[in-house]
């Protein structure tokens, strides 16, 4: 005997149908109101239900394919509990912070060590770029690659939420960081834009601010189709792995390029300084290989929830009406 169907004032879901029929229509019993198509789902996977209350026509086949959608997230729901951390992947993740911690402090220290430390209305303004931009671009960026591999049972939405926050934060950061250095360059007279590290730092922060924003409105708000995010979505993986290992490889360039002006032939001679910054770079580079080690593997990668998995499976079927044994 199938469960009762719930009242109006307990639908879980949004009142928001999909198409005129199905689920979501003539053949939901008149109590249920027209919950739409997601709440319809969303209460059958709250609800525990195992079986349709009554076996739709076989004409209509996004009926069968919303009964089959709702049997599958039970099911999965039963299967998928708070799934265990894959071993070593909490090692490798307390790995890259202690790397990335180490990077902010080292670059402070060489900063303050040998650079005279930072301040904005003086001549150490230009050192307030690359620890704005070690802070921003470097450090918070590859934490918030990692937020998918670190919380991986808590609810999609709010790993958006503070994935979306990180990128948000490294953004702002690292604007304070070129506002800096151009200001710095206007107040000497220095050209601005000419060697390859501006190039490239520039090349990051434009493709990362684009990143950001589409992937702000394609995920978060207003928020994209199921299908366009499916399609954007292996693009919006390869563009952020790609523009964070662009970000450390322009923090080396520049990293090079102040040493160079500052030590010029000194600089083979093993001076502290030079010791210290080769150092630094030694950390970027490994703790930009420890995050794209992790991202990499394919068994640490968030596992899919009972309902998106089941939504992912069954969309087509739902939205284009196809039968479910076609698939």
């Amino acid at each position: 005997m199938p469960p009762a169907w719930p009242a109006a004032s307990e639908e879980p879901g949004p009142r928001r149908p999909l198409h005129t029929h199905g689920v979501a229509g003539h053949h939901a019993p008149p109590n249920v109101g027209d919950p739409g198509l997601e709440g319809y789902l969303r209460w059958v996977w709250k609800a525990g239900w195992r079986g349709p209350p009554a076996r739709p026509p076989a004409s209509c086949a996004p009926c069968h394919a919303g009964l089959q959608v709702g049997a599958r997230i039970c099911r999965l729901s039963m299967e998928s509990r708070a799934s265990p951390r894959p071993g070593g992947l909490s090692y490798c993740v307390a790995f890259s912070q202690l790397l990335g911690l180490t990077v902010v402090a080292v670059t402070g220290a060489w900063l303050g060590l040998y650079r005279g430390g930072i301040a904005w209305e003086s001549a150490l303004q230009f050192n307030v770029h690359p620890l704005c931009m070690v802070i921003g671009l470097v450090f918070l960026q590859g934490d918030a690659l990692l937020v998918y591999r670190v919380f991986r049972n808590e609810a999609k939405r709010t790993t958006k939420i503070l994935h979306g926050l990180l990128h948000g934060f490294a953004f702002i950061i690292a604007l304070v960081g070129l506002v800096a250095v151009f200001a710095y360059h206007r107040k000497k007279g220095y050209a601005d834009l000419y060697s390859l590290h501006s190039w490239c730092g520039i090349l990051a922060f434009v493709l990362y601010v684009v990143q950001w924003l589409v992937g702000f409105s394609f995920f978060l708000f207003p928020g994209a189709s199921f299908s366009l995010r499916s399609r954007y979505r292996p693009l919006h993986i390869f563009f952020g792995a790609s523009i964070f290992l662009l970000s450390v490889g322009t923090a080396l360039l520049g990293l090079k390029e102040a040493l160079l002006f500052k030590l010029g032939t000194k600089y083979s001679t093993f001076e502290p300084e030079g010791v210290l910054a080769n150092v630094l770079g030694l950390l970027l580079a490994g703790f930009a290989l420890v995050v794209l080690y992790i991202l990499t593997r394919t068994e640490w990668k968030r596992p899919p929830q009972a309902e998106e998995q089941a939504l992912s499976m069954d969309f087509k079927t739902l939205t284009e009406g196809d039968s479910p044994s076609s698939q």
